[in-house]
């Protein structure tokens, strides 16, 4: 009973602020009277399809589903949290990635990420540490650049299209798919290992399709799915936590075609840290 009451009220939330949004939208502006002059007809708007009480909890629009998401990441205070705390990020851990041979090699990483208006305006710096090598992939002015023994590099077109889907095919697309002017689209409800989820793809201006599978219950991403040069990949999240207010999955895994390729696990993660720009300067090769 407590958690209905929760999931009650979370909707009403995410309820109230779409609608405030579309009735801010839609309010035509009042002109001055002008007693000399013949009125001239104004259209009305149609107005958009509202879902209120116990129709807003069994049918939610996608966009109810999303804002319903944002409050939820930001424990309650929605994108205004997010936007507030994350304005940077530090963040360190383990990572494995298969290797040409099949193998799964192993590394530590340090991501150093600033934020940006949309997720093409990021700055992010993401080293990584294998046992027979260091090098850093860059991404500023939406360029992508590989620092290897201090030269800078252009990255090969697969590690660049693996670390640019990092990017655009992940939790962000959604958390942020109003300033990306991303479209929204529900797919309806699937039950995947008993767990009922709302599916919603998110598609950017790029026309970059990403599907994402929201708890039904809880309202967090357990898994999104994308596809890229023909490769389904699909990654899947674990271990959620408290993180400065937020809420962070500690755990990831990615599998393209069913077959992993890339475990991650964050160490710690910390946010609102200044970061130095000398990070991410490059200079071209």
């Amino acid at each position: 009973m407590l958690f209905s009451g929760f999931r009650r009220s979370i909707f009403a939330v995410a309820i109230f602020l779409v609608a405030a949004g579309h009735s801010l939208s839609q309010t035509p502006a009042q002109p001055s009277p002008t007693p000399a002059a013949t009125p001239t007809p104004v259209a009305t708007p149609t107005p958009l399809p509202t879902l209120t009480g116990k129709d807003a909890l069994k049918n939610p629009t996608a966009e109810v589903i999303a804002e319903t998401s944002i409050f939820v990441y930001g424990f309650g205070g929605g994108r205004i949290v997010l936007n507030q705390i994350r304005k940077t990020a530090l963040e360190r851990g383990k990572i494995k990635v298969r290797n040409a041979e099949g193998q799964m090699d192993q590394a530590n990483y340090q991501k150093w990420t600033t934020r940006g208006d949309t997720l093409a305006k990021e700055k992010i710096r993401f080293d990584q540490e294998f046992s027979s090598a260091r090098y850093s992939l860059i991404y500023t002015d939406e360029k992508t650049h590989l620092i290897f023994n201090d030269q800078v590099f252009a990255p090969r077109e697969d590690t660049a299209r693996a670390f640019l889907n990092q990017i655009f095919f992940g939790l962000d697309t959604l958390l942020r798919y109003k300033e990306n002017e991303s479209r929204l689209s529900l797919f309806g409800k699937e039950k995947v290992g008993g767990v009922e989820f709302h599916v919603v793809d998110v598609i950017d201006k790029q026309d970059r399709k990403t599907r994402f599978f929201i708890s039904a219950k809880t309202f967090r991403v357990m898994m999104l799915e994308y596809e890229d040069e023909g490769i389904k990949y699909r990654r899947k999240y674990y271990d959620y936590n408290n993180a400065q207010g937020t809420l962070v999955p500690y755990r990831s895994v990615l599998f393209a075609d069913d077959k992993v390729i890339e475990e991650t696990d964050i160490g710690t993660v910390t946010f609102g840290q200044k970061i130095d720009e000398s990070q991410f300067a490059v200079s071209q090769p």
